[in-house]
């Protein structure tokens, strides 16, 4: 008697199993991400700098806002209101994922920003902050703010959404 071979890494949804790729790369980036920040905090102390080459360092910073620092002077509110949206936007992404399972670019740039989105809500539960580490600048130009994996996957994925909905307008 013939069975049907069941692909594991089927892109049309059947019964919820066309979203375990897209929870495995949210996974993995979450391992990465925290893993990283596990080192670096055992590495380094706060706001400790090393120079690892002419345009990046490496260093612990705490960030208490939301992105680029913005609300980080608060007197704590934004530890709640940013971990209640990372939680929501997490719920609306596991929802799109059902719903477009079989959208390989699109559910890329979703399980990006969704594993970069827990990863920063881990540190807000965890310490009341993100953890972040890396450090770009240019000589005369200034520095980038510091950020950590969880970001680099939220903007790649934002990145991914983006040129994946111009293809899409570009094809009607």
């Amino acid at each position: 008697m013939a069975t049907k071979k069941k692909q594991l890494f089927s892109s049309t949804p059947q019964g919820g199993s066309g979203m375990m790729p897209w929870l495995g790369i949210a996974a993995i980036v979450i391992l990465i991400d925290q893993l990283t920040k596990i080192a670096i905090q055992k590495t380094f102390v706060f706001r400790e700098e090393k120079v690892i080459t002419s345009f990046f360092n490496l260093t612990l910073t705490y960030n208490k806002g939301a992105a680029f620092g913005l609300l980080n002077d608060q007197p704590g509110w934004q530890r709640y209101f940013f971990t209640i949206v990372g939680v929501l936007a997490v719920g609306f992404i596991v929802y799109l994922l059902k719903r477009h399972a079989g959208q390989r670019l699109f559910c890329w740039a979703l399980a990006l920003i969704m594993g970069g989105a827990i990863g920063n809500v881990i540190d807000r539960v965890a310490y009341g902050h993100v953890v972040d580490f890396l450090l770009f600048h240019l000589n005369g130009v200034g520095s980038f703010p510091v950020f950590n994996v969880a970001d680099c996957a939220i903007c790649l994925g934002a990145g991914l959404f983006i040129y994946d909905e111009l293809r899409r307008v570009n094809r009607q």
